[in-house]
C-alpha cells in the first residue's frame, strides 16, 4: 500500500470536529490528517487527557505506509463503535487519517444499531468539517475561452475532476486549473469538440501535492 511517490490517495484536508446529542448521549467526533502511527497515538493521548471524564474515547486510524489500520471500541459492545468509525474512511478510501469519537453517556441505552449509527455519524460529520484532499500528481493547465462557451466548459471541467484555482474575466475567460495527471489529452479532445477547434488547454507543468476536493452531498 506504500506505493510510488506519484500514486494518488485521499486524506483529510485539515482538522475537523463535529458534535451532536443522541438520546442525551453527547458525541464529539474529531478527525486529523496524520503521517505516522506516533502522530495518531499522540492525538488519541491528547483526547484521553482532555476528556478524562468521558464514558468512551473510541478511535480508528489508517496509515498508507505499511497499510496499517487500528481501532478500539474502548469499552463499548464489540463491533458497535471502532469498526464503524474505521469503515467510514475505508469506504471512501481515505488514508493517513486518525479519528477519535468521545462519548458522554446520557443514561439511555442506544442499542447495537443505535451505537453503530451514532459512531458512524460522528466520523462522517467530523470528516465533512475536515474536508478531503486528493494527494497526487496534477497537471497545471491554462484555458482561454469565449464567454459563450464558459458554462459548457465549466461543466466539462467538473466532469473531468479538474480543480479551478483562478478565473480571470477579461476579453475572454481565462481559467488556471489542476487536473489529475494523464487526463489532459482526453480533456482537450472534448474541448476541441465543444469549441470547433477554438479552445485548447495548455499544460503549464506538473505538481505533486494535496488539493482539497469539492464537498459531496451527504447521502444519509
Amino acid at each position: 500500500m506504500c506505493g510510488m511517490k506519484n500514486e494518488s490517495y485521499m486524506t483529510p484536508a485539515a482538522f475537523g470536529e463535529a458534535e451532536f446529542t443522541e438520546k442525551r448521549s453527547r458525541f464529539i467526533g474529531r478527525v486529523w490528517p496524520v503521517e505516522s502511527e506516533e502522530e495518531a497515538l499522540e492525538h488519541l493521548k491528547q483526547m484521553r487527557e482532555q476528556h478524562w471524564d468521558a464514558t468512551h474515547n473510541v478511535y480508528a486510524y489508517i496509515l498508507r505506509e505499511g497499510g496499517i489500520m487500528r481501532y478500539s471500541d474502548d469499552g463499548e459492545p464489540q463491533g458497535t463503535s471502532g469498526m464503524p468509525v474505521l469503515n467510514v474512511f475505508r469506504g471512501r478510501e481515505i488514508v493517513n487519517v486518525c479519528c477519535v469519537v468521545t462519548r458522554y453517556f446520557g443514561g439511555i441505552l442506544l442499542g447495537t444499531g443505535g451505537l453503530v449509527r451514532a459512531y458512524s455519524r460522528s466520523a462522517k460529520l467530523a470528516l465533512e468539517q475536515a474536508g478531503v484532499s486528493r494527494v497526487g500528481l496534477w497537471d497545471r493547465l491554462l484555458i482561454a475561452c469565449p464567454y459563450s462557451l464558459y458554462e459548457r466548459i465549466r461543466r466539462e471541467l467538473d466532469q473531468a475532476g479538474a480543480i479551478t484555482e483562478d478565473t480571470d474575466f477579461g476579453t475572454d475567460v481565462s481559467l488556471e486549473l489542476l487536473l489529475p495527471a494523464g487526463g489532459a489529452d482526453a480533456l482537450n479532445r472534448r474541448l476541441m469538440e465543444l469549441s470547433g477547434g477554438a479552445v485548447e488547454a495548455l499544460i503549464l507543468g506538473q505538481e505533486f501535492r494535496g488539493v482539497p476536493l469539492a464537498a459531496e452531498p451527504d447521502s444519509d
